[in-house]
C-alpha cells in the first residue's frame, strides 16, 4: 500500500482543479456557439458548399491538438480568473449585435470566434490564454473571409497577365478585366482571381510559420511570403494559360484542363515555399525554464473554483443580453408592411418622360425589393433613373451585398469595363459616387450610382451598412435605396458626365423627396 506525501496530494488536487477548469470553459465555449447558434451554422454551411474554404474544417482540430501539444507547459501556470476582460466580451457583443442590425455576416462571424479566446482569458486567465494565443488566434481562419479581395485580385491578375504578354511582344488590347489577342479573346473571372490560392497559402503558411519557426521575425516574413507568392504565382498562372492557350490555337488549356493546370501549379509553388523555408527551420525543443508564471509551490497557486464559476457565470450571461436585445428590436419594429412607391415627375416640366427610350440592360438585386425605372429626356439629352427600395432587410435580401451586381450574366451581352471614384455635387452637397463604364456590342452606357438611407446619401458601403445599423438600433426602420442613372455616349465620356450632372441639379430634390414620402408612408 502506497502513501502519498502532503505535495503529492496537493498536486493532484490542482491537476483535477485545472482539469476542471478547462471542462468548465470548454462548455461555455458550447454555450457560445449554441446561443450564436444562427452564425455559427453560416460559418460551417459555407464549409460545406465552398471547396474555397473546405478547409475550415480542420482548423478546430489543428487548434485543439496545438493546445494539447502544450499540456505539459500549462500545467505550470497559474489559472486565475480576469474579470477585466468582461469588458472586451461587452464590446464584442455588443459589435455583434451591430453586425446583426446591419446584416454584416463576416463581422458577426469574426465577432463570434473573438468571444472564444476572451472568454478563455475570462474564466482561465490572461497567462494561460497568452501560452495558448496562437492556437486561438488560429480559430480566425475558420471564418471564411475574402470575397471583398476579389475585384483587386482580379485587377491585379489582369495587370500582371497583360503586362507580361506585352513584355513577350504579343500585341494585347484590353478593356477592364477583359483582353484580346489575335487568336481569341479572354477575361479574368471570379474563378481566375486567385482567392483560392491564397486562402489556402495563408492558412498553411501561418501554421508552418508557428510550427518550424521561433523568432517572430522568421514567423512574420513567412506569414508575408505565404500572401505575396500566391498572388504573384497566380498572375504567372493565367500568363502561362492565356499564352498556352494562344500558341495552341485556342486548343489547350481552355476547358478542364485549365483548372487542372491550375491546382499542380499551386501545388508546385507551394512545395517549393515550403522547402525553401525549411533551410531556417528553428522547430527544436526549446529549454524550459521557470518564470513566476509558473508554479512552483502548488499549495500557494491553488485554484479558486468559487471564482472560476463566478467568471463562467458572468460570461454566459453577457453573452446571453446581446441576442436578447436583437430579439427585442425585431419584435418592436413595425409590422407595417406597406409597399413602398416612388413617384418621379420633374414639376418645373424640363425633363419629359421618354416613353422611346430603352436598352436591354437592367442591374440585378438578391432579394425581392421594389425596382423603379424612369426615362428622361431634354433637348437632345436623355437619362435613365433605376431606384432599387428595400424595406426589412435581412441576411441574404439586403441593400448592400456582394449580388447586387450592374452586370450579372457574361452571356447578356453587356460588359463593365471600367469602375472608378467620381467626385461630385449633389443638392449643394459634394459626394463621392461610384461611376461605371458599361458596354454593349451597340450602346455604351456612363452610369453613377449612390446608396439612398434615410436622411444621407453616400457611395461607400461600409458607411452605408453603419447608417443602417443605426437606424435600427435607433427604431429608425431599415429603408434604404440604391439609386442609379444612367445615360449613353459614343466617344465623348465627360460629355456624358455633363448630362447627368445637369440632370442631378434639376432632379435629385424631386428624387429624394419621392424616397423620403415611401420611407414616410411605412412610418404611419
Amino acid at each position: 500500500m502506497s502513501v502519498q506525501l502532503p505535495s503529492e496530494i496537493a498536486v493532484s488536487t490542482l491537476v483535477k482543479k485545472q482539469k476542471l477548469s478547462a471542462f468548465v470553459t470548454s462548455l461555455v465555449i458550447i454555450l457560445i456557439l449554441s446561443v450564436y447558434h444562427e452564425v455559427t451554422w453560416s460559418i460551417i454551411s459555407t464549409w460545406i458548399r465552398s471547396d474555397t474554404y473546405a478547409h475550415g474544417f480542420l482548423i478546430l482540430p489543428f487548434s485543439v491538438y496545438m493546445i494539447w501539444k502544450q499540456r505539459d507547459n500549462l500545467s505550470l501556470l497559474k489559472y486565475q480568473p480576469s474579470f477585466g476582460w468582461l469588458f472586451v466580451l461587452g464590446i464584442l457583443g455588443f459589435g455583434w449585435l451591430l453586425a446583426t442590425l446591419a446584416s454584416v455576416l463576416v463581422v458577426e462571424q469574426y465577432a463570434l470566434i473573438a468571444m472564444i479566446p476572451v472568454a478563455v482569458c475570462t474564466i482561465m486567465g490572461h497567462r494561460l490564454a497568452w501560452a495558448i494565443a496562437f492556437p486561438l488566434a488560429y480559430l480566425f481562419f475558420a471564418v471564411p473571409f475574402g470575397e471583398a479581395l476579389i475585384p483587386p485580385l482580379i485587377d491585379f491578375t489582369a495587370d500582371f497577365t497583360v503586362t507580361a504578354l506585352q513584355m513577350t511582344g504579343i500585341p494585347v488590347y484590353r478593356e477592364g478585366s477583359f483582353f484580346s489577342l489575335s487568336s481569341g479573346n479572354w477575361s479574368v473571372v471570379e474563378a481566375c482571381s486567385g482567392l483560392r490560392y491564397l486562402i489556402a497559402s495563408v492558412t498553411l503558411g501561418t501554421l508552418y510559420a508557428y510550427l518550424t519557426y521561433r523568432s517572430l521575425i522568421k514567423r512574420i516574413l513567412f506569414i508575408v511570403l505565404s500572401i505575396v507568392v500566391p498572388i504573384v504565382a497566380n498572375g504567372m498562372r493565367a500568363y502561362l494559360i492565356v499564352m498556352t492557350g494562344h500558341l495552341s490555337n485556342m486548343q489547350l488549356a481552355v476547358g478542364v484542363d485549365h483548372l487542372v493546370y491550375g491546382w499542380v501549379f499551386f501545388g508546385l509553388v507551394m512545395m517549393l515555399l515550403f522547402w525553401i523555408g525549411s533551410f531556417w527551420r528553428e522547430d527544436e525543443l526549446e529549454n524550459r525554464t521557470k518564470n513566476e508564471n509558473q508554479v512552483a509551490n502548488p499549495q500557494a497557486d491553488n485554484i479558486s473554483l468559487n471564482s472560476m464559476w463566478f467568471a463562467a457565470s458572468l460570461v454566459g450571461v453577457t453573452i446571453l443580453i446581446w441576442p436578447a436585445y436583437a430579439s427585442y428590436l425585431n419584435t418592436t419594429t413595425t409590422e407595417n408592411n406597406l409597399i413602398p412607391e416612388v413617384g418621379i415627375i420633374d414639376p418645373l416640366g424640363k425633363w419629359e418622360v421618354n416613353q422611346d427610350l430603352s436598352f436591354d440592360w437592367t442591374p440585378s438585386y438578391i432579394g425581392e425589393p421594389r425596382k423603379f425605372l424612369y426615362h428622361f429626356k431634354h433637348a437632345d439629352q436623355s437619362v435613365s433613373v433605376h431606384i432599387t427600395y428595400y424595406r426589412k432587410q435581412n441576411q441574404g435580401a439586403e441593400l448592400i451585398n456582394y449580388g447586387n451586381v450592374l452586370v450579372s450574366d457574361k452571356y447578356s451581352g453587356w460588359r463593365n469595363i471600367g469602375n472608378t471614384k467620381r467626385h461630385i455635387s449633389l443638392d449643394s452637397n459634394a459626394l463621392t459616387i461610384n461611376q461605371s463604364q458599361l458596354q454593349s456590342y451597340t450602346t455604351n452606357l456612363l452610369v453613377w450610382r449612390w446608396y439612398w438611407l434615410g436622411n444621407k446619401q453616400t457611395a461607400n458601403p461600409y458607411f452605408a451598412k453603419a447608417i443602417l445599423a443605426m437606424n435600427k438600433f435607433l427604431g429608425n426602420g431599415d429603408d434604404g435605396a440604391e439609386v442609379i442613372v444612367t445615360t449613353s455616349y459614343n466617344d465623348h465620356l465627360e460629355g456624358a458626365a455633363v448630362v447627368l450632372q445637369d440632370f442631378l441639379d434639376d432632379m435629385l430634390p424631386v428624387i429624394v423627396r419621392g424616397l423620403q414620402t415611401a420611407q414616410l408612408s411605412n412610418e404611419e
